[in-house]
This record gives C-alpha cells, structure tokens and sequence, in this order.
C-alpha cells in the first residue's frame, strides 16, 4: 500500500463498551487509532431526544459516531446532528445480526437490500461534510457466497461511500445470538483480500477475529486496514505499540501507571459532571491483562466500584500494576 489509510488501525463498536470513557482510556494508550462509538439507534436520538448518547470528549479525534437504521429521512437527520457534535466521521451499521436490530429492519439484514442501502448512504452524504463509511458483513444466512458480497459492495459503492468495513463472518438472523455470531460463522478473509482486488478504488478495513499486533500486520498486506474489537479492550495496553510500529509516531505513554494515573484524574473530573463511577471503572479491568497481580488488580477494581469510593484505593491499584 503506497497511501497510509487513516483507517488503517481502528477500534471496533462495541455495545456497552465503547463509550466516552473507554475511548478516553484508549486515546491514553494510542493517539492514532480510529474509535467508534457504540451504535446509536437513528430513533433513539429522533424519537427519544436521548442526545446524551453523542456526548465525547474532545481528546478522542479521530473518532466516528456508528449509526443503526434504515429510514432515509431519519438518517439524514441524525447524520447532520451528529455533524453538528463535531464526530469526523459517519459510520452505518450494516452488520449487527440482534433480534432487536433486525425488529427495527436495520442492520445485518439490509444486506439483503444493496439498493436501499446506496440510497440511504447518498442521502447521509448530501447532507454533510465529513466522511460516510458502512460496516457490513459478509453475507446473511444462506447467502454466503463471495458473488454475493461483491454484488453487494459493487451497488451500495454507488452511492460514493468508498470506506468499507467488513466483518470477514456471515451473519446468522435466525439461531445464533450476537455472540455466537462473533465466533460461531466461520472467518472468510480470504473474501475480504479478493474485495480489496476487486475493489483496488475502495478504502477496505478488516475486522473480526484480529487478536494482536503480528496478526494486523499481516492483514495489512493485502487490505487498507484492520479493525479490533474484544482482544483490544480486553487488553488495552496492545495498543501501546501502535503508532510506532503502524504509523511511525513515538508513544504516548511509557507505562501502564501512567495511563491510569492519567485516567483517574478523568474519572475525577467526570464525577464531577455526574458521570457514573462503576461505568468508568469497568474499563480498566483489562488494563492489568498479563501481569503478575491481574487477578487482585480486578478485584480491587470491583472493590471501587463496590464501595463507590476511588480515592482510598488509588495508590493500592497502582501498586499493583507491574509497571
């Protein structure tokens, strides 16, 4: 790849995880890696004025607000008002395979409607200014050949949108709940390679089952760029060596004390603006991934979270990371 995507490093959406908080910690780590928030359903935000699902903080840029739905009129709408918010960038759900999800008619089940897509994604770009992209599946239920998948990319690329992130996994709507189709559907990367050679124009980033460092750069021999999901924010501290072995920056951070030091002075500071303690806490539980005192670092983070109390256990937690 002669161009660097600014896509080439990104961090999945993840449901109940990649909030502002988490994406705080994860910018402490890595400057340079692209972050999703969680999807945000279009009614959620139209219908139920819930607005507060838009709040980030400003430290997060690069970051991309993940929309789920499928109405055109809603989307345009949603898409100026997150413009407005200041995200760089508009991401559509075309993949999450939920019950809930497929009640609402969006996400991995419009794959089976490229048309409505295109015109979904033409209308969310005519009404801002910063980058559409789409994350999508494979394919749906039976429909898990490759020819189905460059049908699909060959329309919905149509409508101008050209990142394309795919999930190298078909998605099961019937039979499967969402974490089975996590693991559960085999990986079909080899699929995605031969997109991005059939789609040499198209930005293609390649998400699901990618575990580590060594694993993305082999990825990136043969797309634009990766996306990881749970082995991230179960181990946060990978990201350390991203943007110097993947964009040539010096790291951020020199230590895992420092990035929760750093990070208790943001727990502070959100308290005070009503933030709740526990949700924030939960994201550090893999910040100790590997040490020596893992399993007591945990739990002396439930004992925050338990007593709703941080500052009397601050220095104990620090103690307890390796370094």
């Amino acid at each position: 790849m002669t161009k660097k995507s600014s896509h080439m490093f990104c961090i999945a959406p993840m449901m109940q995880y990649t909030d502002m908080h988490d994406r705080y910690l994860l910018r402490l780590i890595s400057k340079k890696v692209f972050l999703y928030t969680e999807m945000i359903a279009t009614g959620s935000l139209v219908y139920g004025k819930c607005f507060d699902q838009l709040e980030f903080n400003k430290e997060e840029h690069p970051v991309g607000v993940q929309l789920g739905g499928s109405n055109i009129n809603d989307l345009v709408e949603c898409s100026k008002k997150c413009e407005q918010y200041g995200y760089d960038e508009i991401n559509l759900n075309v993949g999450c395979p939920s019950d809930r999800v497929q009640k609402g008619k969006f996400g991995a089940c419009l794959m089976l409607e490229p048309k409505h897509v295109a015109e979904c994604l033409l209308n969310m770009q005519n009404v801002v200014d910063i980058p559409v992209s789409i994350k999508c599946r494979l394919g749906v239920d039976n429909y898990e050949s490759y020819e189905f998948l460059h049908n699909f990319v060959s329309i919905v690329s149509q409508s101008g949108v050209t990142t394309f992130i795919i999930h190298a996994r078909n998605g099961i709507l019937k039979g499967l709940s969402p974490r089975q189709n996590r693991n559960i559907p085999p990986l079909k990367y080899d699929y995605v390679y031969k997109l991005k050679k059939d789609f040499p124009h198209l930005e293609i980033v390649i998400n699901g089952g990618i575990k580590n460092l060594d694993e993305s750069e082999t990825h990136l021999k043969s797309v634009d760029g990766v996306m990881i999901g749970r082995a991230a924010y179960e181990n946060p501290f990978m990201l350390k060596d991203v943007d110097s072995r993947f964009f040539n920056k010096e790291s951020c951070t020199e230590s895992k004390k420092q990035v929760l030091n750093k990070y208790f002075e943001y727990v502070d500071r959100q308290l005070e603006n009503g933030h709740d303690l526990a949700r924030m806490m939960k994201h550090l539980f893999g910040l100790s991934r590997g040490d020596k005192h893992a399993k007591t670092f945990r739990i002396k983070v439930l004992e925050v979270i338990k007593d709703k109390q941080l500052q009397k256990h601050k220095k104990d937690l620090e103690e307890l990371l390796v370094y």
